[in-house]
This record gives C-alpha cells, structure tokens and sequence, in this order.
C-alpha cells in the first residue's frame, strides 16, 4: 500500500510538470548599460521624463533600486565585464580600463592585443585579456554558433567585454574620426555597419550639432547650489576633440541607437526562434568628464535625453521584434568621474596624495634596511609593484617586504590602509578586504594596494586626471522587462553578478565559467 501511495505521488508530481508549459526563450536579449546612472538623480529629475521612457521602465519592469558591485575600484571596462562574465575582477581579471604590465613596466590598456588589426581605426585591441567565458560566449556555444551577438557602445572596452569571445561582432566609436569601428578579432565588419559608416556616421552631421537644454531654465531646479548657468554646446567648435566631446555627451546616445536599428533592420537578429543577443552602452555621466558642480544643468539636461534615447529604442524594439519576445535588462556602471576638491570654505578636511614621493620613499626605507638595490619597480592607479627578481637575488622573503612595506605606508598623511598582496590573498576576511580582495587580481595588480582617505585627492604627477577620493555609495538600478516579467518596484538590494545568471535561466543556457551566484528569481 506504501509503495502504491509513492508510486501515485511521483505519476501526480511528473503529470502536473508536464501540463505546465514553460515559456520559450526569448527570441532577443538586449542588454542596456548606461555609464555612470544613478538612481537619485534618475528619481530627482522625474518630472522632466515623457511616459514612454524611464516611466513605462518603472511601470512594465521589474525595478530594483540599488544594484551593487562586491569589489571596489569599478571603473567602465570593469563593470561591464562583470556584468557580462557574473564575476569579479579577481577570476575575469579586467581590473580596470589600464593597468600596469608587471614583464614591461608599461601601463597596457584591457583590450590591448596586437594580433588583430581595426576596422575603421588603427585600434588593435580584441578580448583576449577577458580570463572567463560570458554570457555571450555561452549563448554561442548553446546555439552552436547560430544565435548571433552584437556589441555597440561609445567605447571600445565596454564594446568588446559586452561582445565577449565569440560574438559576432563589437561596434565603439572612433574619437578621432567619427565612424563607428571593429576589430578583424569578430571576423568581418559587416556591411551593414560599413554602409552606415560611408553613408549616415556622425562625421557628416556633427558640424550642425548643437547642445541646448532642452526646457527652459526653470524647469531645472535640481542641484540649485551649483552652477546653473544657461549652456550651449557646439561640438565642432573644438576641432581637435570634437568626436571625444560628443562620446561624452548625451547625444551619443541616439548614435548607438542608429547603429542598432541599423543591425535590427539589416541583419537577421531577433527575427527567428533561436536567442540572439544586442548589448548596448549609452553614457549618463558628466559632459566631456566635468564635476557636476561646473555642469549641474548640463546632467539634468543630459537624464532628460536619455529618458528620449530610452523611449526610441524600447519604441524601435517593439516594432522590428515585438517587446513580449525581447527580455531587456537594464543597469548602470556604478561608478561616477571624479568631483572637484570640497571648498575649504566648509572645513571638511582634505589634503594631497601623491604616489610618486610616496613610491619614493618607500624605495629609500627598503635601501636602508635591506641593502642598495630599486626594490620598488614601478607604481600605477594606487598600486605599488615590488621588484621581485631583485628579491630573489638578494634571497629576502616577499611576504616579509610586503608586510614591512604596508606598515611602512600606513605612516603616510592621507593613507586609510595599505594592504600586502600575502594579506588580501591569504588573510582573514573582513568587509573591506572582501571588495578589494575581489577587485584585485594576483598576476595583474600590484604587491600594495593603497586605500587613500575620503576628501584627499590623488595627485597624477605624470600629467594625468587628479582624482578626488569619496567613499560614498552610489545607487545604482537594475530593470528587468519585457518577456514574461512582472512589473514590481524592489528596494532590497541585489548584486551585479545576478544579472549573468538569471539572463541564463531565460535562455536555457549555462552561465558563464566562473559565475557562481544563482538566477533571480520571481521575475516572473
């Protein structure tokens, strides 16, 4: 009778899973990440947004109101490889955008790679820096290579880390020249691309192109602090960084959109059954990377044309594709350009870093305890490179040197903590050191990391950008939309490594390599 009663359960049970149709996958992914976006400021200028942008996100989409990052340092290149690899800096290795090459001392840039040649630019860059599968590589290998892939952002790292290893193609605009480029990496640059580029790039049309507001001034009451001053901007007034201002511009927005329904109309992408995948990058940061008190009109206008870009392409999508067969995600980069310094009219306290003399007299400490010799061969972005053959001659324990070093370094003005390699590597686990420990990698970053306090600037005595430290979090949203999911507003927050997974759970694929979180579940 037991064995009966079990029998009859597990006929019920497979019967009941049987009459429960699953949904199919969606016939397009598109993946919206939109560089530097924030959701205060996203809320603070809502009541300049139309219906049909920001609004109908928030009404259709699964809103989630603070995404995070578990490493620290997120710039650009390393969000979206995060995004699209669901793990960290320490397994995908982009730590950032550039980051020192310990074998030549040169500063290389993520997407470095002499071995292929451009389209449209003389860039040699391709993703062969990217250590973990993405979601991208992981829909080719499912689909045997049939579902196609495409990648188009203002920049070439977010372009190729969204495209993966094995799309078919990753489209980022020249700043010298205007014309949308490739790498022979993806194979060939696709006519389509090619004909837009001979026919319609932005080249021909920046010459017309001018930055106003787009409402009168007192529509803009946010940030009423800073400068508020009416703006106008023409791009080609600045001959020599006309294309780098408009990349850092809202209107790069609608390019990437053009390029897209370019691909959408042009090529067979989301017009069968097999799941294709367009990544997209726009840019909501500062114009041409200013603070936001020199351009405090300028970001608002900037959200105001993004909520128009957004409604083009959800408008775009739904009729080349149909929204109920386009699962959309979109996010944020998580990250912001640097502020100004806090005027000492407040009395916040602040000072000045520099790497450089501090580099240097780390070099002198180690000389006079262990002997003449350059024990410190190189510095970059925070991080400070021991010479490690030097070591080894001198038979001098690394861990020792590194720990010797890091206390040295604490003693410096403007130092909150350093950390040895040994301790983030090998240490207890402690808040802090988790998020660093997850954006550090051991064959990339340097033998010291060094976390500078909050309102002190980071000096580049190179001629490069100074940094101004906050610490700070920043929210960043998550929306879900489109295909089968159910519009709810979440404020508990959620972690970027999610977004891999679930976008995997929706296609019925396998999520990439080295992602260890699971989907998200209830969407829908």
């Amino acid at each position: 009778m037991k064995g009966l009663l079990t029998s009859l359960i597990t006929v019920l049970t497979f019967t009941g899973l049987q009459a429960q149709s699953l949904p199919a996958a969606p016939k397009l992914v598109v993946g919206l990440t939109i560089d530097q976006l924030r959701t205060d400021y996203l809320e603070a200028f809502s009541s300049l947004y139309g219906e049909k942008g920001f609004k109908r996100l928030w009404k259709e989409g699964r809103v989630f109101h603070n995404a995070e990052y578990t490493f620290s340092g997120v710039d650009r290149a390393s969000a979206i490889a995060a995004i699209y690899s669901g793990t960290t800096p320490s397994m995908n290795g982009i730590i950032s955008k550039r980051w020192m090459d310990a074998a030549t001392l040169r500063p290389v840039n993520s997407t470095d790679d002499t071995a292929f040649m451009g389209y449209y630019t003389d860039q040699t860059v391709a993703p062969t820096k990217l250590l973990t599968s993405t979601i991208a590589d992981e829909l080719k290998i499912a689909t045997q290579g049939k579902g196609l892939v495409y990648a188009i952002a203002p920049n070439c790292d977010a372009a190729i880390f969204a495209a993966g290893h094995a799309g078919n193609g990753a489209f980022w605009l020249n700043p010298n020249t205007g014309k949308w480029s490739g790498t022979t990496y993806y194979g060939e640059f696709p006519w389509w691309a090619s004909q837009y580029n001979d026919r319609q790039a932005v080249d021909f049309r920046i010459a017309g192109m001018t930055w106003e507001p787009v409402f009168p001034r007192g529509m803009y009451t946010f940030l009423p602090d800073w400068r508020d001053m009416l703006f106008k901007y023409k791009f080609d007034d600045d001959r020599n960084n006309k294309f780098r201002r408009f990349i850092a511009s809202p209107f790069v927005n609608d390019e990437v959109n053009a390029l897209a329904e370019e691909a959408l109309n042009k090529s067979s992408i989301g017009m069968d059954d097999i799941t294709d995948l367009l990544a997209l990058t726009y840019y909501a940061g500062n114009y041409a990377h200013k603070s936001v008190q020199e351009c405090a009109m300028e970001i608002q206008d900037t959200y105001v044309r993004l909520d128009r870009s957004i409604a083009n392409l959800l408008d775009v999508l739904d009729k080349k594709v149909g929204l109920q067969n386009v699962l959309l995600f979109v996010t944020s980069t998580g990250y912001t350009d640097s502020e100004s310094p806090d005027s000492g009219l407040y009395k916040i306290p602040s000072g000045e870093f520099y790497l450089n003399r501090c580099a240097a007299l780390l070099n002198m400490y180690l000389m006079a305890t262990y002997g003449e010799g350059k024990y410190v061969e190189t510095h970059h972005n925070q991080q400070i490179y021991l010479n490690h053959k030097l070591l080894e001659k001198k038979e001098l324990n690394l861990t020792e040197i590194q720990q010797k070093s890091a206390e040295f370094l604490m003693q410096f003005s403007g130092v909150n903590e350093a950390y040895s390699a040994n301790r983030l590597l090998l240490g207890s686990w402690t808040p802090e050191i988790y998020k660093i420990r997850n954006g550090y990698h051991r064959k990339r970053s340097g033998d010291l990391v060094i976390d500078v306090l909050p309102g002190w600037t980071i000096v580049n005595e190179n001629g490069g950008e100074n940094k101004v430290v906050r610490h700070s979090y920043i929210p960043s949203p998550l929306i879900f939309m489109g295909h089968s999911v159910k519009p709810a507003v979440i404020q508990t927050p959620v972690t970027i490594d999610h977004i891999a997974p679930t976008l995997a759970h929706f296609m019925r694929i396998r999520a990439p390599n080295a992602c260890t979180s699971a989907p998200i579940t209830g969407l829908r």
